[in-house]
């Protein structure tokens, strides 16, 4: 249930979820988060009209559409861009063919640059709201070159820009076009066995990744490129071509943040790393904060459509630092600096397969705003791969099929082996990391793993008008206050028992909240800020201005109806507050 007031929960209440499988069947499905390829057509003609090449078409939005469009449209010099792909690899302007759009993701534009000698150049333009622009365009280079020089499975890169001071007039990245589908393109065609060994690679690759310490934290960069704009900041690696320099992660940059002069690393310790984006956020806060509605607009009934103090965010962000050398753990190595993949999953994968052939993988790309944390940090199951929907993922049991499969209705088994699937893949992924890579297992299964990292991605989020995640992750650090610290060390928080319960009651309701407005999204196949499938869009729109139609007429007063009028989740909104 969605509660946008009583009239509103109504509604909710009669919506069914729809019998199809379809939104579990869909999972891997790409988002606007990840890069989307586009429909296999043509290449389009040099003479095509730029706008295509400017402007995002891979999908739209059901709320703030003109919005999410202007963020990504980025006009550039075509003819430079093309100019400068033929030159990566020794030809000339001439022998360009065609440019087209081959995918569109959340922070960049990919091009696929054909050439008269069947060759194909891939260049990546980052979007106007990616930050930090020269730090995440020259890390994603040198994060992708090291992997490369430790026999990670990446494209070679050809050439790259990360700043607009080029003949594109954009910042770039060139690099090798890898041929085959990606891994979400074959996984449903993929069979036990298949599956089995495309998991068991990747575990492998990631413990190659995390083979070596790192002596900071923050992100990777060439050493000539950091010092260009950062003298003297880099902590080298042995390989002096590279070093450690300030994080990229986005979090850390976003919005008027990005002005701030405070510490995104090099990390020196684990818990400069656990600080810095508590820190940061203080910062930001003191300067620009103000009271604001939740931005989340389906959590705002909890909060009774009230502002939020941001006083009330840096108290609880203090007390947050208060904690964050209780937060490492005891194990030293645990606390060491490694790098990984920001999001290993199967649309980030580029494998090579045909039916009755082993499934290889062949690259892994998308590497921008990759991090190098504390090993207790960084580690997890990739979120596309964890499972914990039932009993039976946490049981770490080997999974399997039910008996009567065969005798279930089509529906009833498609989902069944939806869960079997689901249930394979975080079974593999968790005996594969016991197996070759066991710091990195021993990190995602200490008993206070998930505690730590909630809190740390918590306390580092942007303010949107909430603190009630952080006040209950450290709620619940009081209570487990002794496994954090072995005991002897007196605990530096305290609540009252008002303050318990009604943080306990309001983190209820937003559960409930949350869950009834991700129930509706998938009804309609809506994706993350409201994004569609572009043949989708009209029917999504549709179907929540019906929603909020049925809403308005079960409404019981005026001040109901102006809730939902001023806070329907699925309407335009202004943001520019919340940045």
């Amino acid at each position: 249930m969605l509660r946008l007031g009583r009239a509103s929960s109504v509604v909710f209440n009669k919506l069914k979820a729809p019998a199809s499988p379809r939104p579990l069947l869909s999972s891997f499905r790409s988002s606007i988060s990840t890069t989307r390829p586009l429909p296999r057509r043509a290449f389009c003609s040099m003479t095509e009209s730029p706008n295509d090449l400017y402007d995002y078409t891979s999908g739209r939005w059901v709320y703030n559409d003109a919005l999410r469009h202007k963020e990504r449209r980025v006009a550039f010099d075509v003819d430079g861009l093309c100019r400068l792909a033929a030159e990566s690899v020794h030809q000339s302007p001439a022998d360009v063919v065609s440019i087209s759009k081959l995918a569109e993701g959340g922070f960049n534009r990919t091009f696929v640059v054909a050439l008269h000698d069947g060759r194909q150049v891939i260049a990546r333009v980052p979007y106007p709201m990616t930050v930090p622009v020269y730090y995440a365009v020259a890390s994603e280079v040198a994060t992708i070159d090291y992997q490369r020089s430790c026999g990670i499975p990446v494209p070679e890169i050809y050439g790259y820009s990360a700043d607009s001071d080029n003949v594109a007039g954009t910042p770039y990245i060139l690099m090798e076009f890898v041929h085959g589908p990606k891994l979400s393109e074959v996984w449903s065609s993929l069979g036990d066995e298949e599956v089995i060994s495309v998991i068991r690679q990747l575990t492998q690759i990631e413990a190659r990744m995390m083979a070596q310490p790192f002596p900071a934290g923050g992100s990777l960069y060439f050493t000539e490129d950091l010092e260009k704009v950062a003298p003297g900041l880099g902590v080298p690696l042995e390989d002096k071509r590279f070093c450690v320099g300030p994080d990229t992660k986005l979090a850390l940059w976003y919005g008027k943040r990005a002005g701030l002069d405070v510490n995104r690393g090099p990390y020196h310790s684990a818990e400069a790393a656990l600080a810095a984006a508590a820190q940061k956020e203080i910062a930001y806060l003191k300067r620009s904060g103000q009271p604001l509605l939740p931005l989340r607009r389906e959590r705002r009934p909890s909060y009774k459509y009230q502002q939020q103090s941001p006083s009330d965010h840096i108290e609880n962000l203090e007390r947050y630092l208060s904690i964050t050398s209780s937060l490492v753990p005891s194990d030293p190595a645990l606390s060491q600096f490694y790098i990984r993949h920001p999001d290993l999953q199967p649309n980030n994968i580029f494998v090579s397969w045909s039916p009755g052939s082993d499934c290889k993988i062949t690259s892994v790309f998308d590497w921008q705003h990759t991090s190098i944390l504390p090993m207790f940090l960084l580690a997890g199951i990739p979120e596309r791969l964890q499972y914990y929907a039932d009993g039976e993922s946490q049981s770490m049991a080997p999974p399997s099929r039910p008996e009567n499969l065969d005798k279930m209705s089509e529906d009833r088994r498609a989902r069944e082996e939806y869960h079997y699937r689901c249930r394979l893949v975080h079974y593999l992924y968790v005996t594969n990391a016991r197996e070759c890579n066991q710091l990195h297992y021993a990190a995602f299964t200490d008993r206070l793993y998930a505690l730590r990292r909630r809190l740390f991605l918590y306390a580092g989020g942007p303010w949107e008008g909430e603190t009630s995640d952080l006040k209950a992750a450290l709620i619940q650090a009081t209570n487990k206050w002794k496994g954090l610290t072995g005991g002897g060390v007196p605990c530096p928080l305290e609540f009252d028992a008002k303050d318990l319960d009604e943080t306990a009651v309001l983190d209820k309701e937003l559960s409930v909240a949350t869950g009834g407005f991700e129930r509706l999204q998938s009804m309609r196949d809506v994706g993350e800020e409201g994004w569609v499938l572009v043949e989708d869009y009209e029917r999504a729109v549709s179907f929540f201005k019906e929603c909020k139609e049925e809403a308005l007429a079960g409404a019981q007063s005026a001040k109901e109806r102006e809730e939902i009028m001023g806070h329907w989740p699925w309407d335009d909104m202004d943001e520019d507050m919340y940045m």
